[in-house]
């Protein structure tokens, strides 16, 4: 098909699901109604606390990704959540794979949900859609109808600076999970392999690293009498190789984040342009040359990866859980990844989760009913309505054994087969950034001795060891958004391109300089120099 043929096909289509989407804006309310409107969707049919949150049954269009395991109209939660509010849920979901297509659609039809919920908002779209009146400003609706996420603001107040834009207003609200501190998935050592070899030690240096896993590659730890074993393996996620095992590595040469991160002397770093990263670089095309690692780390899938896993042929790997990626049943045999450091720093740089996912929940301006959207979030930051967006409604998967105490115990699944499906099925908040908050109480007499034991390798491997946020959440001014855009799109590509190129030695590391030459004709040192500014922003905010 040549140019003209396909741009033709593409306008086409996107006029045709423009077109679509007429049919999926709000619920028949246009901006004049809005909050000072008449009927069931002014602010006189809204209690300001208590239930139900509407006086007269109210209808609310509801736009979010879909992963596809249950129709939302079927979901036990939202039953629940329509009984207890008086608010009925018209859902138009899109499929996961294929949401950001239908967000971008929908805000060039001019027919809005009245809801965005777990739509992934980035701050440059909030700055965008919400400085051209499309999104409301909420801080009004948080102090007057949101008394929960009001009270996590007074008390985070690093959480209202995050999700505040430059001019002064907030217009998502975020999820919150302070409670999980992984940055991203840890590594995990092959318990079989470390018994095998007889270690009773994690490696601490990059030195002893690379010891154990040469071992690995030498001396048959899998015991089938082949040179087989893959000591490090890696799989693109989201087309960007390495970035599972790349922040631990990179970490034991002082560098927090694979782009941008603040040290401890509150000055702003771009990693590609950082000594720490060539090291990283040389390392690991050191481990790529003496094939310590998987010359398919830069082209097979996650499946792949877990194939040779379940063949007993990897010793380390990254996933939420080692089983995960080996198969079978979860098990202590696996010890987490204890971040190691190379001689050129006193300690490893670890990342830690910065607890803020921005752009979970907002509201457009056709909303018929800003007040009863911002107290029916509310409820989810709430614990109760954590523990029902989370768990479900009690008595399905969970019950209460003591509800003085919050401690509960979970039911058996009911009909059999997997608890994380079924929950699948009862509630949203699954495989979506939905606004919630990750309370320790949720837990509460639910972990077993497995959840008990991660919690304790998470706690004395990364936090005990000096875990810190690299960099916070926040905003970029407009100008400064358009401009780290602009330059983000060729910058990150070659970037990339050139790690894959330095580690697997197609680009021999002499030609480092030639390589820094580039990044900052590129706009490696004006990334810096935005993030620089808007962290001062941040800060003194």
């Amino acid at each position: 098909m040549n140019k003209m043929k396909k741009s033709g096909a593409l306008l086409l289509s996107a006029a045709m699901s423009v077109a679509l989407l007429a049919g999926c804006g709000s619920s028949g309310n246009d901006e004049a109604k809005g909050a000072n409107g008449s009927g069931s969707g002014t602010a006189d049919n809204v209690a300001k606390e208590g239930f139900p949150i509407v006086k007269e049954p109210l209808t609310l269009t509801l736009t979010a990704p879909d992963v596809g395991i249950q129709n939302w109209d079927n979901m036990k939660v939202l039953q629940e959540m329509e009984k207890l509010t008086g608010i009925h849920l018209k859902i138009q979901n899109a499929p996961k794979e294929s949401f950001e297509t239908k967000k971008n659609l929908i805000f060039a039809s001019g027919n809005y949900p009245d809801i965005f919920y777990a739509a992934g908002l980035t701050t440059a779209e909030q700055m965008n859609y919400g400085g051209q009146g499309i999104l409301v400003p909420l801080e009004n609706l948080i102090d007057s109808y949101a008394p929960n996420f009001k009270k996590i603001l007074d008390e985070n107040p690093d959480i209202r600076k995050s999700i505040t834009a430059p001019d002064g207003h907030i217009y998502a609200l975020p999820v919150i999970e302070f409670n999980q501190p992984w940055y991203r998935n840890p590594m995990w050592y092959n318990g079989d392999f470390l018994k095998a070899l007889h270690v009773t030690k994690l490696p601490e240096t990059t030195e002893e690293l690379y010891t154990y896993l040469k071992r690995v590659k030498d001396e048959d730890p899998n015991g089938n009498g082949k040179k087989d074993e893959i000591p490090l393996s890696s799989s693109p996620s989201n087309g960007n190789s390495l970035r599972d095992i790349r922040t631990w590595l990179l970490g034991a040469f002082g560098i927090y984040e694979e782009e941008i991160y603040v040290d401890d002397n509150d000055k702003v770093h771009y990693t590609p342009m950082e000594e720490g990263y060539k090291d990283y670089l040389t390392y690991m095309n050191r481990l790529w040359n003496d094939d310590l690692l998987d010359h398919e780390s830069f082209s097979q899938t996650a499946e792949q990866k877990k194939a040779k896993a379940q063949n007993n042929q990897v010793a380390l790997f990254s996933d939420w859980n080692a089983y995960m990626t080996k198969g079978g049943e979860p098990s202590m045999d696996d010890p987490m990844f204890l971040p190691v450091k190379s001689d050129k720093v006193d300690k490893p740089a670890i990342a830690m989760n910065k607890g803020i996912t921005p752009g979970a929940f907002a509201i457009s301006k056709t909303n018929p009913s800003p007040e009863a959207s911002m107290r029916w979030v509310d409820y989810i930051y709430s614990y109760e309505g954590a523990m029902l967006f989370n768990k479900g409604p009690e008595g399905v998967l969970w019950k209460y054994t003591d509800k003085s105490t919050l401690t509960k115990e979970y039911l058996p699944v009911p009909g059999g087969g997997d608890r994380e499906e079924y929950r699948a099925t009862i509630t949203p908040n699954y495989g979506i950034p939905a606004p919630t908050i990750s309370l320790p109480e949720i837990q509460k007499g639910l972990l077993g001795d497995f959840d008990e034991w991660v919690a304790n390798e998470t706690q004395t491997k990364l936090i005990d060891n000096g875990a810190r946020i690299p960099f916070p959440t926040l905003f970029l001014t407009p100008d400064e958004q358009t401009e780290v855009t602009t330059m983000s799109a060729d910058l990150n590509t070659y970037v990339r391109q050139m790690e894959a190129k330095f580690i697997t030695g197609n680009e021999p590391l002499a030609n480092w300089d030639k390589y820094l030459d580039t990044v900052k004709k590129m706009g490696g040192d004006r990334m810096a120099e935005i993030y620089q500014t808007a962290y001062d922003r941040w800060k003194k905010s």
